[in-house]
């Protein structure tokens, strides 16, 4: 059976009117990238490296290697519902581990590889993974924490020339297997996927999400690339840790039998973007507002580079005017979509231009099958049009909604209120807008002190606490300012230990790296400002906002 979500509508209004989710009953996320297609011989993903290797892989090819791993994880004691761990770039051996976990009934982790050991030792032993796949850049890493994450049983190494003694290679760990497998039973709400992500205060969260999660995405994937998304090759600069990677472009693409391209690019470079969007002809991409603006660096990249572009997506941060100008007029009319979500609901809003023309600066209208609204968040009460409110979609059969915060009920309760119309409770997003008359929503500002740089999410407490390691500091807040390039970047007040001096810049260059090495790479202040005092609470709780507020005026 081929299934795809559909979005074939006349109109944006029937769309919303007359779109369902209709999920098979035995619904597999590995089965419907994988198995339901008819042309299983099609590529899949055309894998690029930066030594200059090519390879190319179908449907097929990924459903037998996948499959092979599946049975490796099983040999090593992985049962439905049991927490595997992907530390891996934009290789085959990252979505290859996440749909061995699906086919078999368990729960994939995705993390980043920019992960330094603080940030990793807490999601591998929050989420009691018991096997860790792990790229050859992350093997030290995972080492260093393995002693204190009690329920890790296997280490998978992958591209390491000399793999270490207490870790598999993941090319010998599934070799041998067969390469056939029966998927479990599970079906759209079987629990599937954990993503953490940073909060205001306190540890990250890990967020559950079911096998419909992908699937859930759909429908805005088939608007924000203005519904021709056949006949199309994607690709995304975005790390294949993030939901904005595997949900607005890898899986989804695979939903409809559609080839992505993989390159595990080590920061981002405006030329080699360019220059991959030439040699695979790809025509749809995801790219965060921050790369755009550096490929807008490139003089006349439609001279320099054959393209076949025709519609990008991008979020993660509000898309500034310049944005739309620049690819109207340098990538001769490309389309470029603004979308919005988060971990816990992505792909909530977005646009698309047969439907209804874009607003520079606002997100776009709801996407069918999800009903998005402004509300007050405490009554549960829609508030008027134009007026500020929070952001909030309604639960029920929304595939996109997070189950729960792992192992943190109260967190789960607390983003969710009942609506004041006695229909299904509201997931509140924690994030502050307003619906205008014509039905577009616009973002005004995290409700929260959560910083947004270059399209990550990014919890002040956890940086926090990192620069307190620091024996020079005694205390420290963390804000985000704005900045042209990145939409804000980190900035550490620092109270440091001791008589005050004039000469800061050792132990500003040591906090920086100190950050740098404990979490990830993207979370270390690119400013840090040396003062006497913090503002605080009569209770002495550190007031973030004022100096957000001081340093912005």
């Amino acid at each position: 059976m081929v299934w795809h979500v559909s979005l074939d509508f006349d109109t944006y209004e029937q769309a919303r009117e007359e779109f369902a989710w209709d999920f098979p009953d035995d619904y597999n996320i590995a089965w419907d990238c994988l198995r339901k297609h008819d042309d299983a011989d099609r590529p899949a993903l055309y894998q690029a490296y930066p030594d200059g290797r090519r390879e190319t892989y179908t449907f097929q090819e990924l459903d037998e290697l996948s499959n092979q791993v599946a049975h490796a994880l099983a040999e090593r004691g992985v049962e439905y519902g049991d927490r595997v761990a992907v530390v891996v770039p934009q290789k085959p051996a990252n979505p290859l581990t996440h749909l061995a976990c699906w086919k078999l009934g368990a729960v994939s982790l995705p993390l980043s590889v920019l992960f330094g050991p603080d940030a990793l030792r807490y999601r591998l032993a929050d989420s009691e993974s018991r096997v860790v796949v792990a790229d050859e850049s992350m093997l030290d890493t995972v080492r260093e924490v393995r002693g204190e994450c009690p329920d890790l049983e296997h280490v998978v190494a992958v591209g390491a020339d000399d793999t270490p003694d207490d870790a598999e290679p993941f090319e010998a760990f599934h070799a041998d297997q067969p390469e056939t497998f029966e998927i479990a039973a599970t079906v759209e709400e079987t629990p599937a996927i954990i993503m953490y992500t940073s909060g205001s205060t306190g540890p990250p969260k890990g967020v559950l999400h079911t096998h419909g999660l992908w699937a859930g995405h759909c429908a805005a994937f088939r608007m924000y690339f203005e519904q021709d998304v056949f006949d199309s090759v994607y690709w995304t600069p975005a790390d294949w840790a993030w939901i904005g990677a595997l949900g607005d472009l890898l899986f989804p693409a695979w939903h409809y039998g559609q080839p992505v391209v993989g390159y595990p690019m080590e920061g981002f470079d405006a030329e080699t973007a360019f220059d991959l969007c030439e040699e695979f002809d790809v025509t749809n991409a995801f790219l965060p507002p921050t790369a755009i603006r550096m490929m807008m660096n490139t003089a006349n990249p439609t001279e320099t580079f054959d393209l076949s572009l025709a519609a990008i997506c991008t979020g993660g941060e509000p898309l500034t005017p310049e944005i739309l100008d620049w690819a109207a007029d340098q990538l001769e009319g490309v389309v470029v979509n603004e979308l919005y979500g988060q971990t816990e609901a992505n792909l909530l809003v977005t646009n698309c231009r047969q439907w209804f023309p874009a607003r520079a600066g606002s997100m776009g209208k709801p996407v069918p099958g999800h009903e998005v609204a402004v509300i007050d968040s405490e009554s549960g009460q829609r508030v008027p049009d134009d007026e500020v409110g929070m952001i909030a979609v309604r639960h029920g059969d929304d595939p996109v909604i997070f189950r729960e915060y792992w192992n943190d009920p109260e967190k789960t309760e607390a983003v969710r209120v009942d609506a004041a119309d006695g229909g299904e409770p509201w997931h509140l997003t924690g994030d502050l807008g307003y619906r205008d008359e014509d039905g577009y929503f616009w973002f005004k500002a995290r409700d929260d002190d959560v910083i947004i740089t270059s399209g990550y999410r990014v919890g002040p407490g956890e940086v926090e606490s990192a620069i307190l390691e620091h024996p020079g500091v005694e205390q420290v807040a963390v804000v985000g300012v704005p900045d042209d390039t990145r939409g804000e970047i980190i900035k550490a007040f620092v109270q440091p230990v001791g008589a005050a001096t004039d000469n800061y810049d050792d132990l500003r260059g040591e906090i920086q790296q100190l950050v740098k090495r404990r979490l990830a790479k993207y979370e270390y202040p690119r400013e840090i400002e040396f003062v006497a005092d913090l503002p605080t609470t009569t209770t002495g709780k550190i007031q973030r906002r004022k100096l957000r507020d001081r340093d912005t005026e």
